[in-house]
């Protein structure tokens, strides 16, 4: 099942107080970025974000699953009706992040 446009815009609401939150449509689902980092994503109308150390402090509780079969878990956030929270848990996380990979153009070798 494919992620609504309308729950994308509500969380890009709730995270509407840090700087530089960006999004890439892929298959039906989206791909959160902060800062330049892949921060987690929506799929299935959920949140999920990178199961990073500094996440499993702050959230108190974390359930675990997994965006799409085959796909690495990922924590699943269940407090998106808060923006404070939502912010302090995208601050807390972005360090841990690891710098997106850089795409090389196909050079036409094989």
């Amino acid at each position: 099942m494919a992620s609504s446009k309308e729950y994308l815009s509500f969380i890009l609401e709730q995270l509407s107080g840090l700087n530089d939150i960006t999004y890439k449509a892929m298959m039906g689902e989206y791909i959160i970025y902060y800062r330049g980092k892949i921060a987690g994503g929506i799929y299935d109308d959920r949140l999920l974000v990178k199961p990073t150390k500094s996440a499993l402090k702050y959230m108190s509780t974390v359930p675990c699953d997994s965006p799409y079969n085959g796909a690495k878990e990922m924590l699943l956030v269940d407090e998106v009706d808060s923006k404070e929270f939502l912010t302090k848990l995208f601050e807390a996380i972005y360090d841990e992040l690891p710098m997106p990979k850089s795409r090389r153009k196909n050079s036409g070798v094989y």
